[in-house]
């Protein structure tokens, strides 16, 4: 923590973090004074609540879909399999995503290719920005619906069987019962799990982003977020100082973002809420 003096200080790396000369807030006008400033932080912010609604509606239907499978063996495959995403390397799914959508040695991707079966345009899409957004979302739901799935498919352990029970007595279907009785007994933990990804939604998933889009500038208006220009700046630039009163504003904002969401928890359903 005595470390983040350095987002005061005009860094100087020969005389050490106590002893180079304090700048007060020079390092953080530096950075909200560049034009890049309201970009980066407004796709951070777009970006982060697109992976954090889409993962989170994935895996509570991926969970809602894995438990009605009778057979513990298929369920636990089942399980094995969409879960395995969640270990692959951000290189693997950059090298992945070029086979897609470039395709390799010369070749059109899958999705020209089949862009090519319905006679429709080929499109480049590392030189299309507007498309990305939903292409790392994607990315993002292959990457983490099963990881959520895991956390669902353990909160539906905890409902008790009398519940289905009853619902079945009552002629309910396995697929009311997943939408009237599992579904909302798994709210409680949807809101736990905002609440935490609202804590980190101005920190940008910096290996999956970097590791796909790269130095591609084409695609910055839309994927460029504060990690990254982060990353960038201080490969360029070296500055320490502002790297640092970036990440203090990050640690900050995430503060209070998970402040007002644990109190806006508390307020909507005070029995689940996490404080």
């Amino acid at each position: 923590m005595a470390g983040l003096v350095v987002a005061f200080k005009d860094f100087n790396v020969s005389e050490g973090i106590f002893g180079s000369p304090w700048n007060g807030l020079q390092n953080f006008a530096y950075f909200f004074s560049s034009g890049d400033a309201p970009r980066i932080v407004i796709n951070t912010i777009f970006l982060n609540a697109l992976f954090l609604a889409a993962s989170l509606g994935a895996g509570l239907l991926l969970a809602v879909m894995l438990n009605e499978i009778k057979g513990h063996f298929s369920r636990r495959f089942g399980q094995s399999v969409i879960f395995f995403p969640y270990f692959v390397s951000p290189i693997v799914i950059s090298i992945i995503l070029q086979a897609v959508l470039a395709g390799v040695g010369g070749r059109s991707g899958m999705v020209n290719n089949l862009l090519d079966v319905f006679d429709l345009p080929q499109v480049n899409w590392y030189t299309q920005p507007g498309a990305w957004p939903w292409i790392l979302t994607i990315v993002k739901v292959w990457q983490l619906g099963g990881y959520t799935s895991v956390i669902f498919l353990a909160a539906i352990t905890s409902i008790p069987e009398e519940v289905y029970e009853a619902a079945a007595i009552d002629g309910a279907s396995r697929a009311r019962m997943a939408r009237s009785v599992t579904a909302p007994l798994l709210l409680p933990t949807m809101g736990i799990l905002i609440v935490l990804g609202v804590g980190r939604i101005f920190f940008g998933d910096f290996a999956t982003i970097y590791a796909i889009v790269g130095d591609n500038g084409t695609l910055f208006p839309t994927t460029d977020v504060i990690d990254t220009y982060v990353f960038r700046s201080l490969r360029t630039v070296g500055d320490f100082g502002t790297t640092a009163a970036i990440g203090l504003f990050q640690s900050v904002v995430g503060f209070v973002f998970v402040s007002v969401a644990v109190l806006v928890q508390r307020r909507v359903d005070k029995e689940s809420s996490i404080l």
